[in-house]
C-alpha cells in the first residue's frame, strides 16, 4: 500500500502484510482497473494466523474513455492548428505593433506547449506496467504539467515587463486593421480548438483546454479594444493594459494547474470524494460489515483514482467474504467511480498485533 492517503483515523500509515508483493503487475494490454481483496477469517484473537482469500476483477472500470487513437488525433489536430495560428499572430503583432497581439502569441505558445505534453502523455502512458513501475507511466502527465507551469509563469513576468515599459513611455504606433483580422482568425481558431478538446479528460489536454479558453478572451478583448483604440486613437495604453489583463489570466491558469499537481502529488483526497461518505457507502454495501478502518484514496492519473482500506466482519458472515467484497467493490466503482482498489476483509476479532500502527500506540 501506499503512505500518505486520505485516512478516517489520520494515521496516514499504509500496512504490507509479510508475504506479500508490495506492487501489482499487469500483463500488456490488461485493464488497468483492479481490485484486491484479502480476507483473515483465523481464530477470534490470533491476530497472527489468518488465511488470505484474493479476489481479482479486471476490466471492471466503471468510466467512459475514449479509444486512445481518437484522443492522440484530436491533441494532434489541436496542436497543428494552435502553432499556425500562434505563428500568425507573432507575425501580426510585430507587423501591426501590438503587444497585445505578441502576448497572444506567447499565450498560444503555452498552449501548444500544454497540447504537446499532452500529446506525449498520452503515448507514453500506454505503455505497460513493468518490475520497477508497477503503474505504469500514467503519472508522466504530472511532470508534463509542472514543465508547462514553469512556462506558464516565466511568459506571465515576460509580458508583464514588457506591458510595463509601454506604459512609461512613449506611445508605440499600431496598426489597428491588422491587429483586428488577426485577433478574429485566433478568435475563429481558438472557438475551433475548444470544439475539438471538450471531449479530452487528461491533466495536460484539460490544462490545454483552459489555456486555450483563456486565449479565446484574450481573443475577444484584443478585437474590442481594437475597435476602441479605433474610436479612440489617444487610448494607446489600452493595448498594453490588454496585455497585463492576459498575464493575469496565464497566472491564473498557473495557478490552478499548480493546486491540482500538488493535490496530486501529496496523494490528496480527490476533490469530487468525501472519505466520511465514502467509510459510509462501504458499510452500508453489505449486510455483516461492521467498520471500515485504514481507509486512503489518491489519485494516480488524471481520471484513474485507488483505494486501500480494511473491512471489519461480523464473525456470523466471514463465510461470505466474495459476497461483500464484490458488494463493496461494485459500490466504489458505481458509486464513487474509484476503479483501482485494495480491500482486506477481516473479522471483528481480528487483532493487528503485528501492524506497524499498533506497535505506535
Amino acid at each position: 500500500m501506499s503512505t500518505g492517503h486520505g485516512s478516517d483515523q489520520g494515521e496516514g500509515v499504509g500496512v504490507d502484510r509479510p508475504g506479500h508483493p508490495r506492487g501489482h503487475r499487469h500483463a500488456p494490454g490488461e485493464a488497468c482497473g483492479h481490485e484486491h481483496g484479502h480476507a483473515h477469517d483465523g481464530p477470534a484473537g490470533r491476530g497472527g494466523d489468518h488465511g488470505h482469500d484474493h479476489a481479482h476483477a479486471h476490466g471492471l472500470g466503471g468510466h467512459h474513455h475514449h479509444a486512445p487513437g481518437t484522443s492522440v488525433r484530436r491533441l494532434a489536430a489541436s496542436l497543428a492548428l494552435t502553432a499556425t495560428i500562434m505563428v500568425a499572430e507573432a507575425v501580426g503583432g510585430w507587423l501591426s505593433g501590438s503587444l497585445a497581439l505578441v502576448s497572444d502569441a506567447g499565450h498560444m505558445l503555452t498552449d501548444a506547449g500544454a497540447l504537446g505534453l499532452a500529446l506525449v502523455a498520452a503515448w507514453v502512458a500506454a505503455r505497460p506496467p513493468d518490475d520497477k513501475r508497477t503503474y505504469g507511466w500514467r503519472r508522466a502527465e504530472v511532470l508534463g504539467a509542472q514543465l508547462n507551469v514553469g512556462a506558464l509563469i516565466g511568459l506571465t513576468a515576460w509580458i508583464a515587463w514588457e506591458a510595463w515599459d509601454r506604459l512609461t513611455h512613449a506611445p508605440h504606433p499600431i496598426q489597428l486593421g491588422l491587429m483586428a483580422v488577426v485577433a478574429a482568425v485566433g478568435l475563429a481558431a481558438n472557438l475551433a480548438i475548444l470544439v475539438v478538446l471538450r471531449h479530452e479528460h487528461g491533466l495536460n489536454a484539460r490544462s490545454a483546454f483552459l489555456h486555450v479558453l483563456a486565449d479565446t478572451i484574450s481573443s475577444v478583448a484584443i478585437l474590442a479594444g481594437a475597435g476602441v483604440m479605433w474610436l479612440r486613437p489617444d487610448w494607446t495604453w489600452l493595448d498594453p493594459v490588454l496585455s497585463l489583463t492576459i498575464s493575469a489570466l496565464i497566472l491564473w491558469g498557473a495557478l490552478r494547474l499548480i493546486r491540482e499537481i500538488t493535490d496530486i502529488l501529496m496523494e490528496s483526497v480527490p476533490g469530487h470524494l468525501d472519505v466520511a461518505e465514502v467509510q459510509r457507502g462501504m458499510a452500508g454495501a453489505a449486510t455483516g460489515v461492521v467498520a471500515v478502518h485504514d481507509l486512503h484514496i489518491w489519485t494516480i492519473s488524471s481520471g484513474l483514482y485507488a483505494l486501500s482500506a480494511h473491512v471489519v466482519v461480523h464473525a456470523d458472515h466471514m463465510g461470505r467474504n466474495d459476497e461483500i467484497l464484490t458488494a463493496v467493490k461494485v459500490t466504489l466503482r458505481d458509486r464513487f467511480r474509484i476503479d483501482h482498489t485494495t480491500i482486506q476483509i477481516e473479522s471483528a476479532a481480528y487483532a493487528h498485533v503485528n501492524d506497524l500502527c499498533s506497535r505506535g500506540h
